[in-house]
């Protein structure tokens, strides 16, 4: 993953945010050393963010699509209110093993369910709603991923899909995972009953939810365009 934000900075805002501790330390190792993309790991900074989102919305119920060795799974799993579920959904049985052995040895593992397999066959199987879902799995699923978790949001819900800037590649898209991420995007935005914000932190956010009713965006401003009002006579 190229940065998108210049390293020094992410370290600073890293410094300057709450720290994962020697759990979360040991896990980025074992990850960086058995792991042949170990870059598909959350970092630190992405993780405490998620957690102060969960918080903030008071999260009960959390699902995460690709969990990959845990390391967002810890955060989120911390941010979980007493009888608070996090359900984990991975296709690697050999990284939900991890991230099942170190969410036991965080005391955590009561709050997480884990789901084995492809994401959309797993999805099939799930019920209820959610206050929170993360998107961090296939990028050309994205999409399907999105359109499953709208109608499975709480009232407060929230979307964090994650890479959606995919080191800078979405600029000038080539392959399929570009393009898919571009497709994402647009699907968002022609949404009219979404509301939405794209953070460059790491490798790019999307959160989402549904609109309250109260938000008004001209077409234009959709589009990130802008017209220049007309001046007054």
């Amino acid at each position: 993953m190229n940065p998108i934000v210049d390293p020094r900075i992410e370290d600073y805002c890293a410094a300057h945010s709450s720290q994962g501790g020697e759990l979360h330390r040991r896990l980025a190792e074992e990850t960086h050393r058995d792991f042949r993309s170990p870059q598909m790991m959350v970092g630190d900074l992405e993780g405490a963010f998620l957690a102060f989102l969960a918080r903030a919305t008071g999260a009960a119920r959390i699902l995460e699509i690709g969990t990959f060795t845990g390391c967002s799974a810890l955060w989120l799993a911390s941010a979980l209110p007493p009888g608070g579920e996090l359900v984990c959904v991975d296709r690697d049985p050999k990284a939900v093993d991890v991230a099942r052995r170190y969410l036991t040895e965080a005391g955590l593992v009561d709050r997480v369910s884990f789901r084995v397999g492809p994401a959309r066959e797993q999805l099939a199987g799930l019920e209820g709603t959610f206050d929170l879902v993360f998107l961090d799995a296939d990028k050309g699923g994205y999409v399907h991923y999105l359109d499953w978790a709208l109608p499975h949001l709480s009232p407060r819900g929230l979307v964090v899909a994650d890479n959606v800037l995919w080191s800078g590649r979405i600029l000038d898209p080539k392959d399929d995972d570009d393009h898919a991420l571009v497709a994402f995007a647009r699907r968002v935005d022609d949404d009219p009953t979404l509301e939405r914000v794209m953070v460059p932190l790491r490798d790019g956010l999307l959160l989402i939810r549904k609109s309250s009713g109260g938000l008004f965006q001209p077409p234009e401003l959709s589009r990130g365009l802008s017209k220049t009002p007309p001046r007054p006579e």
